[in-house]
């Protein structure tokens, strides 16, 4: 727990920029420390891009942004090959997404065949451009921002996409107090302050490292799978947790407990953790989509059904 403070540092540089949403920003860390990809997606104009660039500017790796447009092209993402007149040979030239921090702007504006560029990179890390691969450098994490799915000029992303989101975040409209506080801020201008690094690619690297060694004893890791088991059982769910999404949970799980302090899992950890990982993995029935049942729903129905184990 060498780096536990390193990390907190990190939360609280982020909550000078985002107010009122100390939740989110914890969730935001977790995402980075369990070494996934972040999916933030609500209305326009709530903080998602801004919570994406306050923790990139805490960070002191590389940064880069993509805004995704219709007309956005997978070279654009992926990088492409141009020929190099002087020596006869191709030259890769690097795209958007090898950086570490990678910000996937309003990710659904894009059409499917340029989302689907960011799969390799986000599962793999790495990136294969005519033939040759290119691994991507740790750490790496896509913080993807995207406008609810009944927008206008939106395309959805398919389930194997957002499978490879380890969290999927929704932030809210803030309080009339933290909107008032808001407005005074900007009024002032610091709403264009600039933050500075916390955390270097080492540190971020060692705190993910530690994460990994927070113990999972055999009654929780049980738990876990209980319920990503149940999920798949569920009438109301055509589609439902993953391996993948069970793996998720427990690694999330660790860099809970591993902010809180602990070197240990309890349940707690995994049920504060199975909304933001599992609700944007379980497809709805048709039948459970005209009764206008919410994914959110149904993963509190099944928490509340498997007991809950008593540490020795």
């Amino acid at each position: 727990m060498r780096y536990y403070q390193t990390a907190r540092r990190i939360i609280e540089s982020i909550n000078q920029v985002i107010i009122g949403k100390e939740e989110s920003v914890e969730l935001a860390v977790v995402a980075l420390l369990s070494e996934g990809h972040l999916l933030l997606e609500d209305v326009p104009g709530v903080g998602k891009t801004t919570l994406a660039n306050a923790m990139a500017q805490s960070l002191g790796c590389g940064f880069s942004r993509i805004q995704f447009t219709p007309d956005t092209l997978p070279s654009d993402v992926t990088g492409l090959s141009i020929y190099n007149m002087k020596t006869g040979s191709f030259d890769y030239s690097k795209g958007a997404v090898v950086s570490n921090i990678v910000l996937a702007d309003e990710i659904n504006r894009t059409s499917p065949k340029t989302q689907a560029s960011l799969l390799e990179a986000m599962q793999e890390r790495q990136v294969t451009v005519d033939g040759a691969t290119y691994p991507l450098e740790a750490p790496f994490m896509v913080i993807a921002t995207q406008n609810p799915i009944d927008f206008l000029g939106t395309y959805n992303l398919p389930e194997a996409q957002l499978d490879r989101f380890l969290i999927r975040l929704s932030i809210g409209y803030p309080s009339a107090e933290e909107e008032t506080v808001m407005t005074q801020r900007y009024l002032g201008g610091a709403s264009a302050a600039v933050l500075e690094p916390v955390a270097g690619k080492g540190e971020i690297l060692a705190m993910q490292e530690e994460v990994r060694s927070v113990r999972i004893a055999e009654h929780v890791a049980r738990y876990i799978v209980g319920i990503t088991n149940r999920t798949r059982s569920d009438l109301r769910l055509t589609l439902g947790a993953s391996p993948r999404a069970t793996l998720a949970l427990a690694r999330t799980s660790q860099a809970c407990a591993y902010l809180e302090g602990r070197d240990f899992v309890l349940p707690d950890d995994v049920q504060k953790m199975a909304p933001c990982v599992l609700c944007h993995r379980l497809v709805l029935s048709p039948e459970a989509k005209i009764k206008n049942v919410k994914t959110d729903e149904i993963l509190k129905e099944i928490i509340g059904e498997i007991p809950v184990p008593v540490l020795p």
